[in-house]
């Protein structure tokens, strides 16, 4: 599986979100409160909010959650309007790319942050534009392929407007525009099938195969470090690392 999904719906499944769940969920609501700040609080006329609740629904946040949150954003809550999204490129080890998103009230905090984490696990901050062409935006879900079946996930996903559905690994992978995330996810539900994971992220046009161990768990302990920064929303890497190794770097 190549990027950041597979291995946040690996970490999910093992429980090891639901052990900092207080600070995922402190993520998820200042993505919430800063979207609907910028584009309202109508998911359905703010695609950036939309997708912010999307990602929210599929952690398991609260609907009252996501419900004080809009409301906040739309209030022009103080501490809404005290956030900036700033975006971080660079490489960490074996030459993997890297994008880090990030909501900050304190720019010069969040870039020492990530500066620290790069460095401290072999990789090197570049400015912007130095990995950005190697992705692009997309909105991915993935579904346990041992309990579904391909056929039903393709009628599906197909019905809600997806672009493409591809099994890797245990997951079968569907992609859509940004746009059409939630009407698939929707579409999914409705047909029975459940989702592991749905959010818009950035896939690579190209990918580093990381085979070894000792280069995959490298490459995965710097995005980790990366996440724990409470400003950090986002992490996208190029990798493609072989599932069984994601399993057992997650135990």
């Amino acid at each position: 599986m190549s990027g950041h999904s597979k291995w946040s719906s690996i970490k999910h499944k093992k429980g090891a979100a639901d052990a900092k769940r207080g600070k995922l969920f402190s993520k998820l609501s200042r993505a919430i409160i800063v979207a609907a700040r910028e584009g309202g609080p109508d998911p359905a006329a703010n695609l950036a909010l939309a997708n912010a609740v999307e990602k929210a629904r599929s952690y398991s946040m609260p609907k009252d959650n996501i419900e004080r949150a809009i409301a906040r954003g739309s209030g022009a809550d103080a501490a809404a309007e005290a956030f900036e999204q700033v975006v971080y490129e660079g490489y960490g080890p074996n030459g993997v790319a890297v994008i880090v998103e990030a909501l900050t009230d304190n720019r010069n905090r969040t870039a020492a942050d990530v500066r620290a984490a790069f460095a401290k696990h072999e990789g090197n901050l570049g400015g912007s534009g130095s990995v950005a062409w190697l992705f692009e935006r997309r909105g991915v879900i993935l579904v346990d392929a041992d309990r579904f079946e391909e056929d039903d996930v393709m009628l599906a996903a197909a019905e809600g407007g997806a672009e493409d559905v591809e099994r890797e690994g245990s997951s079968f992978r569907v992609t859509a525009a940004p746009e059409s995330l939630t009407a698939v996810r929707e579409a999914l539900e409705q047909a029975g099938i459940e989702v592991d994971s749905s959010e818009l992220t950035m896939v690579p046009n190209t990918t580093i195969s990381l085979e070894d161990e000792s280069a995959a768990k490298k490459t995965l302990r710097l995005i980790d470090a990366l996440e724990e920064s409470d400003d950090v929303q986002e992490v996208y890497a190029n990798f493609d690392i072989p599932e069984r190794l994601m399993e057992a770097a997650a135990t």
